[in-house]
C-alpha cells in the first residue's frame, strides 16, 4: 500500500511524478523563508523569444546543453538562488536547478533549519556540475554535483548490470518528502515512501537516517532515463499474506489510531496491518466527526468485524479508548 492507502503491485513502475514532486515540494516539503525563495522557472526569464534571432540563439543554446549532457561534460556555474528543494544556477542565459539530493557538499542533517541554512550558504558560490536531465518543452535544466564525482564507466556498468528482482546493499544519501535516495555504489536509486515499510510512513526520516546502510530490492530499471526504483519493504514478509490465519471476526485486539478521516479512523493492529473503524462503529451516540471520539495516537481496544485479505481490509468496532496520546510504534 502507498501512503494514501492504495495497493501498489510488485511490478509497479517508479512514480513518474517524483521529479515534479521534487521541484514542487522540495526535499522536505516545507518552504524556506521568503528571502531565500526564488521562482524556479521565472516566466520573465523563460518567456518566448521575441525575434527570430533570439529564437535561433535559444535553440542553439539548448542544442549545446544537450551535447554537454550526452558528453557528460563538467560545468562550473554560479549559484544565483535557492528554494525549498535545492539551488538555482545559471548557464549562459538559461536557468538550472540542482536538487538537494544531488549536492555532494550539502550536510546530511535532516533538521529543517540546518538544511535551510546550508542551502542559503551556496548562494554566491560556484559549483562543478553535470547536466543530468533537460526538458525543452517545459524549459527545465536539471544538474548534479554528485555526478561529477562518479566514475562513468563504473556507473554505466552498474546500471547495465541491475535487473528487477536484484537485492543490493546501499547507503542512504538523502531523505525527501517522497522517499529516500540510496547509493548502490556509483549510482543512486529511489525508494519511494510507499516502498519503505508495510506500515504507514509519514516521512522517510521516521524510518531512515542519512548514511545508514540498507538492503534494498530492485523494483524496476529505466536505463534510458537512468532511473532505478527500489524497495525496502519487499524484503520483509507481507503481513496481509497471513492475516486470516491470525485474525478472525469477533476477536478483540489492541491497536493505535494512525489516521482519521471523515468516514472513520484507521487503527494499526500490528506493523503493516491497518483496519478501519467506520464512523458508525465509533460510538452509539451521534457524532459529527471521528475526531470527536478518537485522536491520532490513541491506543484503543477494538473488535474485529471482518477480514478481507484479498482487498487488504479489516473492519473494526471501537470497544475502549485505552490511553490518549500513545506514541505510534516504531517501524
Amino acid at each position: 500500500m502507498n501512503h494514501q492507502g492504495e495497493w501498489i503491485p510488485p511490478n509497479a513502475p517508479l512514480d513518474e511524478g517524483y521529479w515534479e514532486a521534487l521541484l514542487r515540494d522540495g526535499e522536505n516539503g516545507k518552504a524556506v523563508p521568503p528571502a531565500a525563495r526564488v521562482n524556479l522557472w521565472d516566466e520573465q526569464i523563460l518567456s518566448e523569444p521575441e525575434t527570430q534571432e533570439e529564437a535561433a540563439d535559444g535553440q542553439d543554446r539548448w542544442r549545446q546543453a544537450r551535447e554537454l549532457m550526452e558528453q557528460r561534460d563538467v560545468l562550473e556555474l554560479p549559484v544565483v538562488g535557492c528554494n525549498r528543494g535545492g539551488v538555482l544556477v545559471e548557464w549562459k542565459d538559461l536557468q538550472g536547478f540542482v536538487p538537494a539530493s544531488h549536492l555532494s557538499s550539502l550536510s546530511s542533517s535532516v533538521d529543517e533549519d540546518e538544511r535551510r541554512a546550508d542551502l542559503q550558504r551556496f548562494v554566491g558560490t560556484r559549483l562543478h556540475l553535470k547536466i543530468i536531465e533537460m526538458d525543452l518543452e517545459n524549459k527545465k535544466l536539471i544538474l548534479s554535483e554528485r555526478a561529477t564525482h562518479i566514475d562513468e564507466d563504473q556507473r554505466n556498468e552498474l546500471l547495465n548490470r541491475l535487473c528487477p528482482g536484484d537485492i543490493c546493499q546501499g547507503r542512504v544519501t538523502n531523505l525527501c518528502s517522497f522517499g529516500a535516495f540510496v547509493d548502490l555504489g556509483g549510482f543512486e536509486g529511489l525508494v519511494h515512501i510507499s516502498e519503505l515499510s508495510w506500515g504507514r510512513v509519514e516521512h522517510p526520516s521516521d524510518v531512515l537516517t542519512p548514511d545508514k546502510s540498507v538492503e534494498v530490492y530492485v523494483l524496476n530499471v529505466d536505463r534510458r532515463r537512468e532511473r532505478v526504483g527500489l524497495s525496502i519493504k519487499r524484503l520483509q514478509p507481507d503481513p496481509w499474506q497471513s492475516v486470516q490465519d491470525l485474525y478472525q471476526a469477533g476477536q478483540i485486539v489492541e491497536g493505535v489510531v494512525t489516521h482519521i478521516v471523515k468516514f472513520g479512523a484507521f487503527v494499526e493492529v500490528e506493523e503493516g496491518l491497518e483496519g478501519l473503524i467506520h464512523v458508525s462503529e465509533l460510538t452509539e451516540e451521534n457524532s459529527s466527526h471521528p475526531n470527536d471520539v478518537v485522536h491520532k495516537g490513541d491506543r484503543v481496544t477494538v473488535q474485529i468485524l471482518n477480514v478481507d485479505s484479498e482487498r487488504r481490509r479489516i473492519g473494526l468496532r471501537l470497544e475502549q479508548i485505552k490511553k490518549r496520546g500513545s506514541k505510534l510504534p516504531n517501524f
